[in-house]
């Protein structure tokens, strides 16, 4: 059995891997499990507005190459993983949430007799994430802006309201589960490589994914080849992106 790298060690064995060796299939259970490690990401309120489509047919991803201009990364996968945004299901997540805040406090317990993190919890997920994302062609989002402009002049608070920052709230969790999916396959001798360079509108129309969802990244998987990795890996010295107060 082989044994994991550390957190560490793999972290410095990932690369960006543009040619996979095509003699050497992934075992797809792992692929899984290492999406499932991607899910334990931190996300913003616990709300998972995420969506991961694992495409390991060879005939989607010779249709998914050209969306993606023909990528080494992408004709030569393996499998591929879409990490897909999903603030169309805002709702039903922070039901979730509360579902699973009664499956630990127990189902309709008065106010006067719900503990301070409870009554906090049920607060959040019932009244401020609704207030949060609940939008209407991006105008509410403005509404909301302008009230907390105001209310800013008199205390700190937060001001990503408008629809354009709460798309940037969305997106940013979905980039982290990508990092850890690809942690996770460096650690077991996987490679990867996360493609920018791609039709997102046309993935999403061969994939059938609803319209008001978003790709965030494509993750190409395979086993590397020599020639897969470009160059030596370059990185700005820490000293200049460094700062301690």
């Amino acid at each position: 059995m082989t044994i994991e790298k550390t957190v560490s060690e793999a972290i410095h064995h990932r690369r960006s891997v543009r040619i996979f060796d095509e003699k050497k299939p992934l075992d797809t259970s792992r692929v899984k499990k290492c999406i499932e490690q991607a899910t334990l990401a931190p996300n913003s309120s616990n709300m998972q507005l995420w969506e991961f489509i694992h495409v390991t047919s060879k005939e989607i991803i010779d249709e998914i190459a050209p969306l993606c201009f023909n990528q080494n990364a992408a004709k030569t996968a393996q499998q591929l993983v879409v990490f897909v945004v999903r603030k169309d299901l805002w709702k039903k997540r922070a039901n979730a949430n509360l579902d699973f805040i009664d499956s630990i406090y127990g189902k309709n317990t008065p106010k006067s007799e719900q503990l301070g993190r409870e009554k906090v919890a049920r607060n959040y997920y019932g009244k401020i994430i609704p207030f949060a994302y609940f939008d209407v062609m991006g105008i509410f989002g403005w509404l909301k802006y302008l009230l907390i402009l105001i209310v800013g002049l008199f205390k700190p608070i937060y001001r990503e309201v408008r629809k354009k920052d709460m798309r940037i709230v969305e997106h940013k969790p979905n980039g982290i589960t990508a990092q850890n999916c690809m942690i996770s396959m460096a650690a077991i001798d996987y490679d990867t490589c996360p493609m920018e360079g791609t039709d997102t509108w046309r993935i999403k129309k061969l994939l059938g994914l609803p319209k008001a969802s978003e790709i965030n990244m494509l993750v190409s998987c395979g086993i590397r080849k020599p020639e897969g990795i470009y160059g030596k890996r370059f990185r700005i010295p820490l000293e200049k992106v460094y700062t301690e107060v």
